[in-house]
This record gives C-alpha cells, sequence and structure tokens, in this order.
C-alpha cells in the first residue's frame, strides 16, 4: 500500500517504536490515521511480529470488555492456556462480560493481559495497534491502561489513534500506550501530496488539484468528493456526496449549540470577519471562533474566518432551515457598513421575485465594479437576474450576461457558467445574447477547449452573419485548434477572426487575433510571424488583466526569450507583471510567472526561476487552471536548480495531464522536460523513448521554441545509435538555415554534435566544437548553457586523456554552476571532476557537497586557497565562498577548528 504525503510519520512512530515504548495519534475523522496504522502493522508483520489490533466501532463503546475479548482472541492458545487457574478464571469471567466482585477477583481480571503479553513476547515481539480509541469500552481502556503502566518491556509497543477533537480527552491513546510515548498529530495532506494520491487513483490531474481546497487536505473527503465528480464542464459544480455531508455533520455536531450559532453567521456572511459578527450581535464571536478553530472546523487569520473544508459552510446554511437564515441576513444587513453588503443580505432573505430589490442589486452590482470587486459584481447581477420578475424578462437577459461575464473575468467560474447556462436555456434569449452567452462558456473550458466542439458549432452558427460576434468566437476556436496541433486550422481560423474583428472596429479582438497567428506562423517556421507580430503591435489595444497573456506585448516577450533576447524579455515581463497581479482569474499572472521563470532558468538564475515557477504552479492551483504548462515550467526550473527527481516528477505529471485534456503544445514540452531528466539522471533508454515520442508527434516546427533534437542526438549517441543521432542534427541544422535561427540554436547543435563526436571515438572534433559552443553561450550571456558546454569539453579532453585539461574545463563549468545554484548541474559536475581526480565521491555523513568535501581536504593537508584555486581549477573567490559555507554547515569559525571537526582522511 503505498501512503502519500505521511513519510516523517512513519519514519517518527518507526523511531518510537525500535526502542519500545508506544506512539499516540490524534486526527480529525477521515484524515488517515487508519490507512497509516495499516501501513506500520504490515511492516511489523514482515519483520515477524506478533501484531494484535482491535479497531471499534461506536455501537461497541457500551459493550463492557468487547475490546479486551477480541483482543485475547487473537493471541496463542498457548498464552491462555499458561495463565494460572485464578488469572483463567478470572478470563471466562471478562469474557461473559459479568462485573468482577471487589477485591481478588478485581485484581486477577486486571493481571490477565500482562501475563499474555509476557507470554507472547518469549517467542517474538508484540505490537498492538489501537484504532478508533473514542470508540473502546470503558472497562478494556482500563485494563489496556493497567498492563502498559507495568511497563511490559520493549518488546511490547503500542500505537494507538483516537479521533480528536472527540468527547474522550486529548490524551485517551496515550494513556494505552506503555511509556515513553509519542504523540503525534497526523495532519492534512499537503496540495502535492494530496493531488498524487487522487492521481494514483485515477482522477483527472485538474480535477484532483482543485479537490485540495474543498476537502481541507482530508484524504477521505477528498476521495469521496472526487468519487462524485459529475463528467461536466468545470464550471458546474458536482453536488456533495451524502457521505460527506455525514461526516461533516458529525465533526459539527461534536461542537456547543453557541459555537454552530456563531458559525452559521460566518458561513452567511458576506466577508466572514469576526468584527462583523460582533457588530451582528454575537458578541461571544472570538470565544466561540477559537474553540471552533480548536476542533479544526475553521482557521483564523487575524480577523479573517476561513472553514475547513469549505463546505462545512454550505451544510451548515443548508441544515439550519429557511426561516433561520432569513434572521441571520437580517441581522447582517444591519450590521452592515456597505450598502453594497446591506442590499444583498436584504435579496437574501427571500427568493421571491421583487422588481425593486432586483434593481436595487443591479445598483449594488455598478458599485461594485466601480471598485473592481468583480466578483462581487457577478453574484449580485446573478441574485438580480433570480428576483426578476416578468414584467422584467429583457432586463433579466442582459443581468445573466453581466453576471457571466463579469464572473468569467473576476475568476468565479461558477457563477459564470450557470449565468451563462440560464441565457442558453432559455427559449427567448434574444440571439446575441445567446453568443455572448457560449463564447463565456468556451473561456470557462480552459485548456479542454477541444472538449467544446457543440458549443462551437452553435456559437459559429448564431453568429454566422454579425461580424461583431464572430470574431471572438473564431478567435477561441484559433486557440482550441492550437492547443490540439491542428496548425493549419488555427492559421485559417486567425486570420478570419481578425478580418471579422477589422470590419466589427473590434481592435483587442484583432489584436488577440493576430498575435496568435504570429504564434502559429512561428510553431510552423514560417518568417513571416514577425511581420504579424508588428500588425498586432500597431493597433490601439489596451492591456486587460485577464487577456494580458493573450495580447500581442506578452507574445513579443516571449519571442524575445525563444530568441534569448532575455534582458529585453525579463524586462518586458516585469512591467507585464505588475498588471497581471490585478487578474482575478489567474491566467494571466500564472503565465507571466512562467515567462519569468524559463527567462531567470536561461539566465542563469535558478532561484528566482524556482521561486517564479512555483508561484505560478500554486496560482494555477488556486485558480483550478490545468496544471499541464505550469508542471511543465516547474519541471525545467527543478532541472536548473532544484533536483532531477522532482523535475522527472513535474513532468510526468504534465504529461498525463496533457493528455487528459487534449493539449498537444503542452504535451510536447512536457516530453522534452520529461527526456532531460531521465538522460541526466543516466537512464539513456528512457530518455530517448521520451524524447522520440515528441518526436512522432511532431516536433518539426521552429526548433528555437522546443529544443529537443540535441538532447535526441546525445541520447542516442550514448545509446550507440550514431547514424540516428547524427541524422537527428543534420535535420536540425537545415531547419535551422531555413528559418534563419541565431547563433544560440548554432551552440546548442555544436554541444550536440560534440557529444556525438565524443561517444563516436572523435574526442578531437568534439573538443573544438563544445569549446566553439561554450564560447557562444558566453557570448549570449547564457551561463547554464555554457557551463554546459564546458563539461562536455571536459568529458572529451579525458577521453583525450588529458586529464589536466580535463579538470580546467570541468572546474570551470563548476565555478558557473556553484555561481548560479545550479544544484543538480553541481553535482554532475562534481562526479565528472572525481572521475578526472581518479577519486570517488566523498561520503554525504558529514553534510557536505562533493566540491565542499575537496576543498575541506585540501585545507586539512595544508593547502592555501591560492594553491587550492589552482588544483581544482576554480577562482580564489569561489574557493573562499565554498569555506564559508563549510565552516557554517560544520559549525566552526576558523581553519583551525575546522581541522579538529574533520575526521582523518575521510573527504578526499
Amino acid at each position: 500500500m503505498t501512503l502519500f504525503g505521511r513519510a516523517s510519520l512513519r519514519s517518527a512512530i518507526e523511531a518510537r517504536l525500535c526502542s519500545g515504548g508506544g506512539v499516540a495519534l490524534r486526527g480529525s475523522e477521515g484524515i488517515g490515521k487508519s490507512a497509516l496504522l495499516d501501513a506500520v502493522a504490515d511492516a511489523a508483520c514482515a519483520r515477524g511480529e506478533l501484531v494484535v489490533r482491535l479497531r471499534p466501532v461506536e455501537s461497541e463503546k457500551l459493550l463492557p470488555y468487547a475490546g479486551i475479548a477480541d483482543l485475547v482472541a487473537q493471541l496463542p492458545d498457548a498464552a491462555v492456556a499458561a495463565l494460572p487457574p485464578a488469572h483463567r478464571a478470572a478470563l471466562t469471567g471478562l469474557r461473559r462480560g459479568s462485573t468482577p466482585r471487589a477485591g481478588a477477583p478485581a485484581l486477577a481480571r486486571r493481571l490477565v493481559l500482562p501475563g499474555l503479553l509476557a507470554f507472547c513476547t518469549r517467542t517474538a515481539p508484540v505490537l498492538l495497534i489501537l484504532d478508533d480509541t473514542q470508540w473502546l469500552d470503558t472497562e478494556s481502556a482500563n485494563l489496556i491502561a493497567f498492563a502498559m503502566r507495568r511497563r511490559p518491556g520493549q518488546r511490547v509497543r503500542v500505537v494507538a489513534a483516537q479521533r480528536y477533537p472527540g468527547d474522550t480527552g486529548p490524551h485517551r491513546a496515550a494513556r494505552l500506550c506503555p511509556a515513553p510515548v509519542t504523540d503525534l498529530l497526523v495532519a492534512p495532506l499537503d496540495a502535492d501530496d494530496l493531488t498524487a494520491m487522487l492521481e494514483a487513483r485515477g482522477l483527472p490531474c485538474r480535477t484532483a488539484t482543485r479537490l485540495h481546497e474543498a476537502s481541507g487536505g482530508n484524504p477521505f473527503l477528498a476521495l469521496t468528493l472526487g468519487s462524485a465528480v459529475a463528467p461536466g464542464p468545470p464550471w458546474r459544480p458536482s453536488p456533495l456526496p451524502e457521505p460527506v455531508r455525514a461526516l461533516l455533520r458529525r465533526r459539527l455536531a461534536a461542537l456547543p449549540p453557541s459555537v454552530t450559532a456563531t458559525l452559521l453567521v460566518a458561513a452567511l456572511a458576506t466577508e466572514p470577519l469576526v468584527t462583523t459578527l460582533v457588530r451582528a450581535g454575537y458578541e461571544d464571536a472570538a470565544r466561540d471562533l477559537r474553540a471552533a478553530a480548536t476542533a479544526g472546523v475553521v482557521e483564523l487569520d487575524g480577523d479573517a474566518i476561513r472553514f475547513t473544508p469549505p463546505a462545512l459552510a454550505a451544510v451548515l446554511a443548508e441544515d439550519a432551515g429557511a426561516a433561520r437564515r432569513a434572521g441571520v441576513h437580517d441581522a447582517l444587513a444591519d450590521a452592515a457598513l456597505d450598502e453594497t453588503v446591506a442590499v444583498r443580505h436584504r435579496a437574501l432573505r427571500s427568493g421571491r421575485p421583487d422588481a425593486d430589490v432586483a434593481r436595487d442589486l443591479v445598483a449594488a452590482a455598478e458599485r461594485a465594479l466601480g471598485r473592481s470587486a468583480g466578483r462581487t459584481a457577478a453574484e449580485l447581477y446573478l441574485l438580480a437576474a433570480d428576483r426578476c420578475p416578468r414584467s422584467l424578462a429583457a432586463d433579466r437577459f442582459a443581468w445573466l450576461i453581466a453576471a457571466a461575464g463579469t464572473g468569467a473575468t473576476a475568476g468565479a467560474p461558477d457563477i459564470a457558467g450557470r449565468a451563462a447556462e440560464a441565457v442558453i436555456a432559455a427559449v427567448d434569449a434574444p440571439a446575441d445574447y445567446r453568443v455572448r452567452a457560449r463564447v463565456v462558456l468556451l473561456d470557462l473550458a480552459g485548456q479542454a477547449l477541444a472538449d467544446m466542439g457543440e458549443t462551437f458549432a452553435a456559437a459559429l452558427h448564431e453568429a454566422s452573419k454579425d461580424p461583431a460576434l464572430l470574431a471572438p468566437v473564431l478567435l477561441r476556436h484559433t486557440w482550441a485548434a492550437f492547443l490540439t496541433g491542428a496548425a493549419d486550422t488555427a492559421a485559417s481560423r486567425a486570420a478570419a477572426s481578425a478580418g471579422a474583428a477589422r470590419t466589427a472596429g473590434d481592435t483587442a479582438t484583432e489584436a488577440m487575433a493576430l498575435s496568435a497567428l504570429a504564434q502559429v506562423q512561428r510553431l510552423r517556421g514560417e518568417p513571416v510571424w514577425a511581420r504579424t507580430l508588428s500588425r498586432a503591435l500597431a493597433l490601439p489595444a489596451p492591456l486587460i488583466p485577464g487577456w494580458l497573456h493573450l495580447s500581442p506585448r506578452y507574445a513579443a516577450a516571449r519571442f524575445a526569450m525563444m530568441d534569448d533576447r532575455l534582458d529585453e524579455a525579463r524586462a518586458e515581463l516585469l512591467v507585464l507583471l505588475a498588471v497581471a497581479e490585478q487578474d482575478r482569474t489567474g491566467e494571466a499572472l500564472v503565465e507571466v510567472l512562467r515567462s519569468l521563470s524559463e527567462v531567470a532558468t536561461r539566465a542563469g538564475r535558478c532561484h528566482d526561476a524556482l521561486g517564479y515557477a512555483h508561484r505560478a504552479v500554486a496560482a494555477a492551483a488556486r485558480a483550478g487552471l490545468s496544471p499541464g504548462p505550469t508542471w511543465y515550467t516547474a519541471a525545467v526550473a527543478e532541472l536548473a536548480g532544484g533536483s532531477l527527481a522532482a523535475a522527472a516528477g513535474y513532468a510526468r505529471r504534465g504529461v498525463r495531464a496533457s493528455e487528459q485534456e487534449g493539449d498537444g503544445l503542452y504535451l510536447s514540452r512536457n516530453l522534452h522536460a520529461l527526456g532531460q531528466a531521465e538522460l541526466r539522471a543516466g537512464d539513456a533508454r528512457a530518455g530517448v523513448a521520451a524524447l522520440r515520442r515528441l518526436q512522432v508527434l511532431g516536433g518539426a516546427g521552429d526548433p528555437m521554441i522546443v529544443r529537443w533534437q540535441g538532447d535526441l542526438a546525445a541520447g542516442l549517441a550514448t545509446l550507440g545509435e550514431h547514424a540516428e543521432a547524427v541524422a537527428t542534427l543534420a535535420e536540425a541544422r537545415r531547419t535551422a538555415e531555413r528559418l534563419g535561427a541565431g547563433p544560440a540554436l548554432d551552440g546548442y547543435l555544436d554541444r550536440a554534435a560534440a557529444m556525438v563526436l565524443s561517444e563516436s571515438g572523435e574526442p578531437d572534433s568534439a573538443v573544438r566544437l563544445s569549446e566553439s559552443a561554450a564560447h557562444r553561450f558566453e557570448v549570449l550571456h547564457q551561463p547554464l548553457e555554457q557551463a554546459h558546454a564546458l563539461l562536455v569539453q571536459g568529458g572529451a579532453e579525458r577521453r583525450r586523456r588529458r586529464y589536466a585539461a580535463a579538470r580546467m574545463a570541468i572546474g570551470a563549468a563548476l565555478a558557473i554552476f556553484l555561481a548560479a545554484d545550479a544544484k543538480p548541474w553541481m553535482e554532475q559536475t562534481e562526479r565528472a571532476l572525481a572521475r578526472t581526480e581518479g577519486t570517488s565521491a566523498p561520503p554525504a555523513d558529514l553534510g557536505l557537497t562533493g566540491t565542499e568535501a575537496r576543498i575541506a581536504g585540501l585545507v586539512r593537508d595544508g593547502a592555501s586557497n591560492r594553491e587550492i584555486a589552482a588544483r581544482m581549477f576554480l577562482s580564489v573567490k569561489t574557493v573562499e565562498a565554498t569555506l564559508t559555507r563549510v565552516y557554517r554547515k560544520m559549525g566552526v569559525r576558523s581553519r583551525t577548528q575546522l581541522l579538529q571537526r574533520l575526521p582523518e582522511r575521510s573527504l578526499d
């Protein structure tokens, strides 16, 4: 059984058990305590231990000695036979559930379990697994606690788990364990671990990512919610499964009535704040909320209140009843300082149509829009449509379209989707409103646009005679074709969209259409893309936060990055980031962060690259966007400055996500990242397999976009497929010459050719080509690529048996990687340097990297910083910086102290 996110807990449990004692686990219902106990029990059984497991249920709590009877039934018959007669008689009475008489019979009953355990430990260690101890009957709990207090020895261990919060107190499980006891909290899973668990059970990647917030990291809730996800569009919320409702109701039922009353107000509040609750008349709100936070029902962030999981608020509101909800909304309306909030709560008191209420809601929505509160405005427009009487039917469609459009750009897909579907479902809705509603649904589909064929067909039919309506539909059809790799369709749709937008005078849509066309042209290797992009940039299109990633300026920044004009790309992207921070949907922000990460990677700023990439991953998860593109960016950043294992993990998940959503563009890119990770980890066959799959998918476009050809050639050469490697590079060079690619691509291909030549037994030519590639990358200010070329050069020199030259090239590469904090490259380079020195990798138990260990060893041997720099082909400054890290890790301040800490001849 695979446990996700519990490695540290498993380690803590095993560490405690290996020296005797017990472990008390506590956590909320469904958090994974039983799964953890299963894993501990399986491991103990595999070691040959006697595992005795109790799993009481609620109905057994009032059955005296039910737990002890189950426990004894799992012990060997010989253990019972070995008991003294008085103890066997006591055991018989215990099994009947009878109450013992005072005096000797009661004492004999208490001594039964210690005697049984002592006998069993003669043949094997004993592990008691006590699950759900809150349901263990009191009589059995007392007997087990008595046995544990008598110090049964190191061969009797206990792992006990209880649901907490609960009515048995926080320490019941601990009282059932022998000393010493380790008390551990089983916390919710983080987003990555929960997503991995759900993906392993077959849930789509985007669904798995979205369920973390919905479940609050609770595995049972996430699995149950995931099993109930309807195969419908992503904006349509699935109904809450009854098992989830039941679990959440049990959590609420454990709270005092005053606490649940306060929580109901928080659940219905427009913005749940402690001060809002106090103004609404709940003066003990702070006390009640602290109790709720202790129970794990809410989280408090200063004045803000957040339900964990969020579905608790919905269950509270549903179960309260209409009359009680109306009273709370009255109180919240009276307490509101903002008229917009007051209007909302007054409208929510009743669902009856009311023209005055509807008009008030529209006025409030317009005020909210003026304050850039898009989500609030969308909700108010939708409420106005819901409260609209028959006499205002024409206004209702306008309000629904306003709710749909505002919700789509404000990151409220549930509101936008509901409003758009209401327009489409109405037979009397005007045709233009129906088209605009369908466009909203297309926007909500995200990377899954390829699945929206029916919506596209209906929108194209209804918009066919109006260029103002047709242009946005054709633009989205362009994106759908682009994602699926249908370049011809994408190009024709983009051109048609630009033409329709020009006719309608819609410069914003025309600019985005031309931008999309330029991207398609570049992907297909058509030099005309530059002229198309210039036309797009010349149009007077404003920078709108939600559409920023589709604008010509963003495309120009991306192309600057692809062409290795990194300073230009970074400067423009930082300007765009300030605009993207206002994006409520999150997609534009994610795209700008992704691009900044990729620019930082190429520029050798590994720390920045990882920071931007992880921000993009988190933002995409919050917004419910497809994770494929951000996982690709994270993989690239990890390849540069994180770890190869993490890079491969992100890339594999990115491949799965892209496959699920029909995203051919990022399927190719994730396959490239996966191929690189496998090759650098030493699995050339797996790396080549991934890159060959990319090749089959159609990687014959502009080689500056996805630079996979050199990696494939190097991998093929490693496998001995030299002829195919040479052919791959020749084809890439022909494409590059046709497109007029810049010096960076020449550097990539020269470096790859050097690797092929080196593997083919021509190291002299390999040295010349890799040296040339390193110089090209130095001129382009791409330090990681330069250092990689130097590393290839060092390998070729080693094949020539010129070890001093090899150490010089590899040492220069190492200095660059150290300055860039490129950890995976540093490790790979240190191993290469060790091979040129005829030494093995240093031990890891000192906490030093290979370079740090060798420098410390040279210090021990009496070498000065300058001598170390000369021997290792590093700069004196690099040696000094590395020694500073060594001092910090070893807890010393000088060379003298370092010499005292170093073991004899262990570092070199």
